[in-house]
C-alpha cells in the first residue's frame, strides 16, 4: 500500500508539471475538439494530440484512452500505480484518469480515477461493479452544494470520490467520510484522493446509513443510484440501487434529521416518479420531515425517453437485448401507472419548524447555486414571519431589472414585471407598490415608513396598501426579490 502510494504521488508530481489540468487540456484542444470531446466524439481530440509533449501523452492516454508509443512515456510510475500496461510497444491505460475543476471560481480541483469510459459505439457493455467517472450529474451535484464552512462531512455513495475531491478544494473540512457499497468503488475513490493531495479521507463499505449510522454530519452530499429500473433487471451499481421505484431518494431523504447535525445540510440529486392521479409535489413532499427543504424539478421524461435514455448509458443500443430491454422498461412502468420520471436535486437543512419549498425550475440559473443556496433556503423561512410593521427592515436583491408593458404613449402600463438578472432567473407580476416598493428599498428604512411614504404619494389609502404589501410580499420575499438583511 505504501509503495502505491508513493507511486501516485510521483505520477501527480508528473501531471502537476504537465500541466495535465483541465485548463491545460482545454488550452491544449482548443474549442472546436473540446466541444466534440464533451459530446464524446474523439476524433478531434486525437488529431489535436499528435504532437508527442508530456501534456499530449497523458491527455491521449488517460482523457482519451488511446495508446501511445512505450518510447513517448517514461512507464515505471504508471504501471507502479497500476493506471497503466505495456503491451507490444505500447502503453495502454488501465483507468480512466480525468483532472477536475474547481466550480467555485475556476482552478485546478484534482483528480478521478474511474475505470475506463465505455463510449457509444464501442460494443461494450459496462460489468455491474463499473466505476464511472465525473460527468454532468456529478458537475451539477457539485455546483449545489453550499458554500459554507464545515467540520465533518459525509459524501454518501462516494463512487471514484468526484464530490469530496470538490468538497476538499472548496471547504477544507476537518474530516470527510466517504462511502459506498461498491468495495472497488472506494479502492479507485482512494487513488483519487491520493492523486488529489487528500489525506485522512475516511473509506466505509456500506448502503445507505449503514457505516455510519448513529454518527451526525454537518454536511452530507450524495450522487445516488436514483435511476428507476424494472425489478428483476441487471443493475448496474453505480446507477441503480436494486430497491423498487424511487425507494432509495425516499428513504435518504427521510433518514437526513437522523444524519444531520443542528442546522447542517444533505444534498443530493434525485429521480421521482410521477404518478398517475398523483401530483409529483405531493409525492416527493411527503419525504420530508424534521428539515428545511428545497425541492426543485430541473426536466420530466416520459417512460420511453427515460428508457431510452438509460440504455444509451450503458452502451446497449444496437445490442441483441435492446428491444427486449426496452419493452421490460416501458412494461414495468406501465404496471406501476408511470406517466414521467423527473430529474431534479433535494436541499434539505435540519431545522424545527421546517419550511419546505418544492418547485419546477426550467430556466438556466446562475451557477454555482451553492453560492447562494442557503439565502434560499432563508428566504422562505423569512417570508413566513414577513411583517410589514413593527420596524420590519426589507431590501431589494440586486441585480432587478423592471420590465412594463403597454400600448405605445400609453400614460399606465397594463402589466409590471420584476425580472432577476442574477441567482435564479426568476420573473414576477408586480403592481404599482411593489415596484415603488423595489425601487427604493434598500434595508436602510422601516417597511412600514416605505408603505407609507408610497401611499403618500400614490394617493392611495396608507391601511389597503399596508394589507395589499402583507399579502403579496412573502412570496415576493421566499422567491428572492425582497431579502430579510
Amino acid at each position: 500500500m505504501r509503495d502505491l502510494r508513493e507511486a501516485l504521488r510521483r505520477v501527480r508530481a508528473r501531471f502537476d508539471e504537465a500541466g495535465y489540468t483541465v485548463d491545460g487540456v482545454r488550452g491544449l484542444l482548443g474549442p472546436v475538439a473540446g466541444g466534440a470531446l464533451a459530446r464524446d466524439e474523439i476524433v478531434p481530440a486525437v488529431r489535436a494530440t499528435r504532437g508527442g509533449s508530456p501534456l499530449e501523452v497523458l491527455t491521449r492516454l488517460f482523457w482519451l484512452q488511446v495508446p501511445v508509443d512505450a518510447d513517448a512515456v517514461d512507464a515505471r510510475d504508471l504501471l507502479a500505480a497500476g493506471l497503466a500496461e505495456r503491451s507490444g510497444g505500447e502503453v495502454r491505460a488501465l483507468l480512466h484518469v480525468e483532472p477536475l475543476e474547481s466550480v467555485s471560481g475556476g482552478g485546478h480541483a484534482g483528480y478521478a480515477v474511474s475505470d475506463l469510459k465505455v463510449r457509444p459505439g464501442s460494443g461494450a457493455v459496462p460489468a455491474d461493479d463499473h466505476v464511472v467517472g465525473a460527468g454532468g450529474a456529478s458537475g451539477n451535484l457539485a455546483r449545489l452544494v453550499v458554500h459554507k464552512a464545515v467540520d465533518n462531512v459525509l459524501d454518501l455513495g462516494t463512487g471514484c470520490g468526484v464530490q469530496a475531491v470538490h468538497l476538499h478544494d472548496r471547504l477544507r473540512p476537518g474530516r470527510i467520510t466517504a462511502t459506498d457499497v461498491n468495495r472497488r468503488a472506494l479502492e479507485l475513490a482512494a487513488m483519487s484522493f491520493e492523486l488529489s493531495g487528500m489525506d485522512g479521507v475516511e473509506l466505509l463499505e456500506g448502503s445507505l446509513l449503514e457505516p455510519v449510522r448513529g454518527r451526525r454530519f454537518d454536511l452530507v452530499v450524495s450522487n445516488p443510484p436514483f435511476v428507476v429500473a424494472p425489478s428483476g433487471d441487471r443493475r448496474f451499481t453505480y446507477r441503480e440501487s436494486g430497491m423498487p421505484g424511487d425507494d432509495f431518494c425516499r428513504r435518504l431523504v427521510g433518514a437526513a434529521p437522523e444524519m444531520l447535525e443542528d442546522g447542517g445540510y444533505c444534498q443530493l440529486l434525485a429521480n421521482w416518479l410521477h404518478v398517475d392521479g398523483v401530483p409529483w409535489e405531493e409525492r416527493v413532499g411527503a419525504w420530508v420531515d424534521g428539515c428545511d427543504a428545497w425541492i426543485v424539478q430541473r426536466d420530466v421524461q416520459d417512460p420511453a425517453e427515460y428508457a431510452e435514455l438509460w440504455l444509451r448509458d450503458s452502451c446497449e443500443a444496437g445490442t441483441p437485448e435492446y428491444r427486449a430491454r426496452y419493452d421490460a422498461w416501458l412494461d414495468h412502468f406501465e404496471r406501476q401507472g408511470v406517466t414521467g420520471i423527473g430529474f431534479g436535486w433535494i436541499t434539505l437543512r435540519r431545522a424545527e419548524r421546517p419550511a419546505v419549498r418544492i418547485e419546477e425550475l426550467r430556466q438556466p440559473v446562475e451557477q454555482p447555486v451553492g453560492a447562494y443556496v442557503e439565502s434560499v433556503l432563508d428566504g422562505f423561512r423569512n417570508a413566513e414571519k414577513l411583517s410589514t410593521g413593527c420596524g420590519q427592515v426589507l431590501r431589494a436583491a440586486s441585480g432587478l431589472v423592471q420590465e412594463q408593458v403597454g400600448a405605445p404613449g400609453a400614460e399606465d402600463p397594463e402589466r409590471i414585471v420584476l425580472r432577476q438578472t442574477e441567482k435564479l432567473g426568476r420573473a414576477a407580476g408586480v403592481g404599482t407598490v411593489e415596484a415603488a416598493l423595489a425601487g427604493v428599498c434598500d434595508g436602510s428604512l422601516p417597511l412600514d415608513r416605505l408603505l407609507d411614504a408610497i401611499a403618500q404619494l400614490t394617493g392611495m389609502d396608507a391601511g389597503q396598501v399596508r394589507e395589499h404589501a402583507g399579502t403579496v410580499l412573502p412570496e415576493l420575499v421566499a422567491d428572492g426579490f425582497f431579502e430579510v438583511p
